[in-house]
């Protein structure tokens, strides 16, 4: 295909990913797609993936169960970061809407580990500060690595307190506590872990070391 045939595919196919992500989006001139741009360099490195030989055969979008409510599937998850598209990927609703459930990466043919790059995407929105689309899934997020870092594995009523003072929602759930307690499904004191500050140690360590790479 000519140089010119390329252009005009990728800015077609710019325009409707652009298209997903914002309803209002004013016409676009000219479009020049940017193979080796600085995020798929980024998230290349960062994950030990080929991001490139994806060629969009939609395996991930079809097997994801959360790609219904996400306002752009993995699939074109992937294409927009072959095209550069870091702010509207960092401000999508799809990073934080993915459950590391690990079939889109079971079920790529090209053998990418797309949740492993949703995990990327989303470790590099919170480092640059990025509001995230979906609140409250990036407090529980917070919440919940928090736990492990403090305990070494999940203390579910810290976890239920962090997240409800974090997100504002300050009596969800508040109903179903006694219930919980009585059958003991719930205990109110944080769980003795013999490698707790081991965990600590190396999360510590992870937080040094993702503060120094984040940076594109």
């Amino acid at each position: 295909m000519a140089a010119s045939g390329v252009a005009v595919q990728a800015a077609l196919e710019y325009t409707l990913l652009k298209g997903c992500f914002s309803a209002n989006m004013q016409a676009l001139s000219s479009i020049v797609p940017i193979p080796s741009s600085n995020l798929l360099s980024y998230v290349n490195k960062r994950t030990g993936q080929n991001i490139s030989s994806c060629y969009q055969c939609g395996k991930c979008s079809a097997g994801c169960p959360t790609a219904y409510a996400m306002d752009i599937p993995p699939r074109q998850i992937m294409r927009a970061l072959q095209l550069g598209l870091k702010d509207e990927i960092l401000s999508s609703s799809a990073i934080w809407l993915c459950l590391s459930c690990h079939t889109c990466s079971q079920r790529c043919p090209r053998e990418i580990d797309i949740a492993g790059v949703m995990e990327a995407l989303r470790l590099l929105a919170i480092s640059e500060g990025k509001r995230p689309r979906e609140k409250d899934i990036a407090v529980f997020y917070k919440a919940f690595i928090e736990q492990i870092r403090m305990f070494g594995r999940v203390y579910e009523a810290g976890l239920g307190v962090s997240y409800n003072l974090r997100s504002m929602h300050l009596l969800n759930n508040a109903a179903r506590l006694p219930a919980l307690i009585g059958k003991r499904k719930l205990h109110l004191r944080p769980p003795r872990t013999s490698g707790a500050p081991e965990v600590r140690k190396i999360a510590a360590r992870v937080k040094n070391l993702e503060s120094s790479q984040a940076q594109l």
